[in-house]
């Protein structure tokens, strides 16, 4: 890109820079005599729009296009995106300073900074209490909140939040994405010298109250989206029922009204002062009241996904449309899924980020105790919105069970507010037949519906029809794996030491004991899974609760969620990427058993969706956020 030699930009650092051209317009230069090589044809660029220069290595999104004249070597493309809040504004640059001579040829990006600004310098830590108007026109292209990750969570990292200096080259960078600014990056904190006259700690407080400012920015223009070009879109209505629509989106526009006086109070906070001295007033107030639409929208998660998969399978001109809208430009090729469930992401988010909040503020302050009573109010609100959506799917499901299952033998009530099903699923029964002259082993299918108080044993007759065999209390269940040295050496029958030497390699078997069963008899049963971590699974789920709970949290595995998973099963555990889980088994064919560090819930997931922490200082920076966020809970 060339730059127009009379502009200020090219009097700043030189006529041909790399800028994105989203700040640019074309014009034509006018042939000039004494110009070597005259192009009159040629376009070239214009800057509309003056940004400060950061030395930011910037790189693109692969899937943008390129734009622009195809002829120009320096043709670029359109990655521009701001990634949150603190990068959607944007100004002038101030050129009076001479020290960004030697900054040639660096990378440019918009960066938050004050249009009005009072230009005494902060003199110390105690005295800053400048006041600044901020142009508040966002970009068009921020970021979406499904692309957003909160820095602010890596409680582990001291890395400084100021880029390192890019090293000069002569190649010409075609793609490019800004990186994100963090509150250390705006323009008028470093201009300032502020980053550098507070204490590292008091910087990552600084950074950590931005990110809550920046996230719920990009919250908000994904909600937006959400309203705007699906729940808003006239021909995607007509392609469904009323009832349909409204177990869809919900009360999707209260959250977003909800969300949106929630950021106007933390915008006029740090437009207020650029050096915040706390937020947790304002999230505290909105979690106790303004929140209130997330309790409504999370119940209703169960009816919003059963409604979406019905529409997809049975609804042809639901799915074209929809896909119609999703590569929309406006929706960045995502999935309306992704945007539906955002308002469960961010309430599970906010405890997070205030726990970090927490961390960085010193125990000896008024803040502090500020902050803690913020969180206890945020964790209140999380805990509300996963009661309700469980409460609701736990009912559904008993009225669809109750419904399916035919009594054999003496019925009792199954629906009740106090029980949930715990797992289900079909297991190979081993039955030994006594005949006149010899023995012989059969096998029997058998579906389990294990409760948290009752196991009913039933034969599947269809997908949507059961015949209820045996039924027992929970507690009257012992559950045993069997190894081949256990066969062996143990005093069976010899019938069941040959049956595991030829089911071993087929199936995967463990004894269960029914101390008790609906006749109060004692009944034994050899039950095989098709998998390892089937066999796992059951016998946690049979056995859990002569568990204890004893484990020493400390001394678990930890590992980080790298890939978003939703639960398929009642034992397994829905993970968002960040999440911190504690390891309680590993299974060698691909699966873990965990507690989620963030809520203390426990299920089954999958390894590839996550990698294990090695760093001890981050091992016991998470064993203290789980115990403040697991002892908020608890008092709330």
């Amino acid at each position: 890109v060339v730059l127009s030699t009379n502009s200020p930009a090219a009097l700043k650092v030189g006529t041909q820079q790399i800028i994105p051209k989203s700040l640019a317009s074309e014009i034509k230069v006018t042939s000039k005599a004494n110009s070597q090589n005259a192009e009159t044809s040629k376009r070239v660029l214009k800057v509309r729009s003056m940004v400060e220069s950061l030395g930011v290595p910037l790189v693109a999104d692969a899937e943008e296009e390129a734009e622009g004249d195809l002829e120009s070597p320096g043709t670029l493309r359109r990655g521009l995106r701001s990634t949150s809040y603190r990068r959607a504004v944007v100004s002038g640059v101030d050129f009076d300073s001479s020290s960004n001579f030697k900054k040639k040829n660096r990378m440019s990006q918009p960066i938050l900074k004050a249009v009005v600004e009072d230009k005494e310098k902060f003199s110390s830590l105690g005295r800053i209490k400048q006041l600044m108007t901020y142009c508040c026109c966002f970009i068009e292209n921020a970021v979406l909140y499904q692309n957003y990750k909160e820095k602010a969570l890596d409680i582990d990292s001291d890395e400084d939040s100021e880029p390192r200096e890019q090293k000069l080259d002569e190649k010409v960078v075609f793609d490019y994405k800004p990186l994100r600014s963090t509150w250390s990056q705006l323009s008028i904190v470093k201009k300032n010298g502020l980053s550098e006259a507070i204490s590292q700690e008091e910087r990552k407080r600084q950074e950590a109250i931005f990110e809550v400012i920046s996230s719920e920015h990009s919250y908000l223009l994904s909600l937006e989206i959400l309203i705007r070009m699906f729940k808003n879109s006239r021909e995607l209505s007509l392609t469904m029922t009323k009832t349909e629509s409204h177990h869809l989106f919900s009360n999707i526009t209260d959250v977003y009204e909800a969300s949106k006086k929630f950021f106007k109070e933390l915008e006029a906070r740090h437009q207020n002062n650029i050096f915040i001295d706390d937020i947790s007033d304002i999230v505290e107030k909105h979690s106790s009241s303004t929140f209130d639409p997330y309790v409504k929208y999370c119940t209703n998660e169960v009816y919003q996904q059963r409604t979406l998969q019905k529409l997809l399978a049975t609804n042809p001109a639901f799915k074209e449309v929809l896909s119609r809208i999703e590569s929309h430009e406006d929706c960045r090729n995502l999935p309306m899924i992704s945007f539906l469930i955002l308002p469960m992401q961010r309430v599970t988010r906010l405890p997070l980020l205030m726990d970090t909040i927490c961390q960085k503020t010193p125990k000896d302050s008024p803040k502090y105790e500020n902050c803690k009573q913020a969180l206890k109010e945020v964790s209140k609100l999380v805990r509300l919105c996963n009661e309700g959506a469980r409460k609701m799917e736990r009912t559904e499901m008993m009225y669809t069970i109750n419904s399916q299952l035919e009594f054999k033998i003496k019925p009792f009530p199954l629906v009740s507010s106090s029980r949930w099903l715990v797992k289900r699923g079909e297991l190979t029964a081993y039955v030994e037949d006594t005949g006149l002259f010899s023995k012989r082993t059969s096998k029997q299918q058998v579906y389990f519906f294990l409760f948290n108080d009752v196991l009913i044993i039933t034969k599947k007759k269809s997908e949507e029809s059961y015949n209820v065999t045996d039924y027992s209390l929970r507690d009257q269940l012992v559950v045993q794996q069997c190894d081949s040295e256990d066969l062996t050496s143990s005093p069976v029958k010899n019938a069941s030491t040959m049956l595991y030497s030829r089911q071993s390699s087929a199936a995967h078997l463990f004894r269960l004991a029914v101390l008790s069963n609906h006749a109060g008899e004692k009944v034994e049963m050899l039950l095989g899974t098709e998998t390892q971590s089937d066999r796992a699974r059951w016998i946690t789920a049979l056995g859990q609760d002569r568990d204890g709970q004893k484990t020493d949290r400390t001394t678990l595995t930890q590992v980080e969620i790298i890939r978003t998973y939703t639960a398929k099963q009642s034992d397994e555990l829905s993970l968002q990427v960040a999440d911190v889980v504690l390891v309680y088994q590993k299974v060698n064919d691909g699966w873990y058993e965990g507690e989620r560090l963030r809520d203390g819930e426990r299920g089954w997931f999958p390894m590839e969706c996550a990698k294990e922490i090695t760093c001890r200082a981050t091992i016991d920076k998470n064993m203290e956020r789980m115990g403040r966020l697991l002892g908020l809970e608890t008092n709330v």
